[in-house]
This record gives C-alpha cells, sequence and structure tokens, in this order.
C-alpha cells in the first residue's frame, strides 16, 4: 500500500525524514510553533534543492490533529522518555485504526513507548541515522505483540526508502549508540587526562584508523545533550567536560559550540 507520513517534531531527525519520504509519497510535519514550523520549512527546502528532491508535497502544519492523516505517524521529538510518551500518546488519540506509530528513539525502550500508544500490535522503533538523507542504516526494534502487516509494512517502507534495515532488540541503545558512545565517551576521557587538543584526536581517528568523522566532531554533530541522555540510558560514564558543557549550553553544531567552534 502506498503510505502517507506524518512527522511529530521539527528538529533535524525531523527535516530530514520529511525530504526521504518526500521522493515517494505526501508528508505531513506538524510543529509546535510557528516559529519551529518556519524554520523547518527553510530546512527542509534548503535539504530538498540540495539534494534535487521535489519536497512541495510537504506540508507544515502547527495542527497536531493533522498528524491523523498518516498512515505511518512518525515521532520524531526530543530523545526524553517522558516527552515522546506525552508525544505518542496524544498521536494514539488521533491516528486513524490502521496506522502504524514509529519512534525514532536512539535509546530508550520500545515495550514501554508502545505502552505509552496504548496500540503495541501497531507499533515500532525507526531509529534512524544523521544526517537521514544519506545513511543507509535504519534500525528496526519491534515491541513483542507487533503484528505481521505492521512488520511487513515497516520494512516495506525502509526498502522504498532506499535503506537497510537490520532488525534488533529492544536493549538500550540497540548495536550502534551501544558500542558506540563508550568510544565517543572514552575520547572525551583522554582529552582530560593528556590535554591533546579534540581536533587532533579527531585527526587521528580519521587518518588512523579510517573514520569519517573524529569522535569530537560526531558528539558535536549528535548534539552534547542528546548524546548524554544516551549515555544515561544506556548506562555508560558520561565524562565530566561532556556534562559541563552541556550545563554552559554549548551543545555542539546546533548550538555554535561545543568541544569544537562551529561558528566559523
Amino acid at each position: 500500500m502506498s503510505e502517507t507520513v506524518a512527522i511529530a517534531g521539527s528538529g533535524t531527525i525531523a527535516t530530514g525524514l520529511a525530504v526521504t519520504a518526500a521522493r515517494h509519497a505526501d508528508v505531513v510535519l506538524w510543529a509546535r510553533s510557528d516559529a519551529s514550523a518556519d524554520r523547518a520549512r527553510a530546512a527542509i527546502a534548503k535539504q530538498g534543492g540540495k539534494l534535487e528532491i521535489d519536497v512541495s508535497g510537504v506540508t507544515v502544519t502547527t495542527e497536531q490533529a493533522d498528524l491523523g492523516r498518516g498512515t505511518i505517524i512518525v515521532e520524531a521529538v526530543a530523545e526524553d522518555a517522558e516527552t515522546k510518551g506525552l508525544v505518542l500518546g496524544a498521536i494514539a488519540a488521533i491516528a486513524t485504526p490502521g496506522a502504524i506509530i514509529a519512534s525514532t528513539t536512539s535509546s530508550l525502550s520500545i515495550e514501554r513507548l508502545a505502552e505509552a500508544t496504548g496500540a503495541p500490535e501497531r507499533f515500532v522503533g525507526l531509529h534512524v541515522f544523521n544526517p537521514v538523507t544519506a545513511m543507509e542504516l535504519v534500525e528496526l526494534i519491534f515491541p513483542a505483540a507487533a503484528s505481521d502487516d505492521t512488520k511487513a509494512r515497516v520494512r516495506g517502507l525502509v526498502e522504498l526508502w532506499g535503506k537497510t534495515a537490520v532488525e534488533l532488540p529492544d536493549t538500550p541503545g540497540f548495536v550502534v549508540n551501544k558500542l558506540l558512545f563508550p568510544f565517543l565517551f572514552d575520547a572525551v576521557r583522554l582529552h582530560e587526562e593528556t590535554g591533546v587538543a579534540p581536533a587532533d584526536i579527531d585527526t587521528a581517528m580519521k587518518l588512523g584508523a579510517g573514520h569519517p568523522m573524529g569522535p569530537f566532531a560526531l558528539l558535536d554533530f549528535v548534539g552534547l545533550d542528546v548524546s548524554k541522555a544516551i549515555g544515561e540510558v544506556i548506562g555508560a560514564d558520561v565524562p565530566a567536560r561532556l556534562e559541563a558543557l552541556v550545563a554552559e549550553g554549548k551543545l555542539g553544531r546546533k548550538s555554535g559550540e561545543g568541544f569544537l567552534d562551529w561558528r566559523r
């Protein structure tokens, strides 16, 4: 079946999903405020233009009820269990009976999020990676109650998007973040202990280990607040320096400054 994708959220993941889905279907994106909606429209237009993707079928709205138009409704808000639970509950209240509800969580319990919808048979963890338009992997995590129809439709959608799905158990951080963030945090501790500059550690890992992006650039790209939240969920020891930067509001690329300076 042809799916209409509705997205709750207006950040980087949400807008990247909107552009990705716009290749194949109409898209509805819900933003909490007029200002957020304006930023989302600008981001979608910029990404669409850069990638030569027609995004005229993307509707950005501040009316939450418009999400009910989706046959697959994707929650893409902050990585916080309470926030996601509230949004998922609201989505469940307006979703049509056959609509699949998904979450882009990168670390939280899929079973608990599914419970918030009251419809676990129609739920899936849909962990996409940033930038969504370029990254090929999607981690799929289905709750125990997920129906065969839900699984088939989600697999079909990921394939339509040209991405590769890996189905994983419901463990904190799934696979990528469970393995990745302890490494990233070790890089921060190395910086704390030795004083080696973050940029130099990044250069070493790019040229010596073949990584496309160094650990500090990656932390800044993810967002230090999000990185902290993921670390807490997976039980990793969050470095003091990262905690301090978050407290100072230096969240990485999105704020202009984190471990690296993105203002230039």
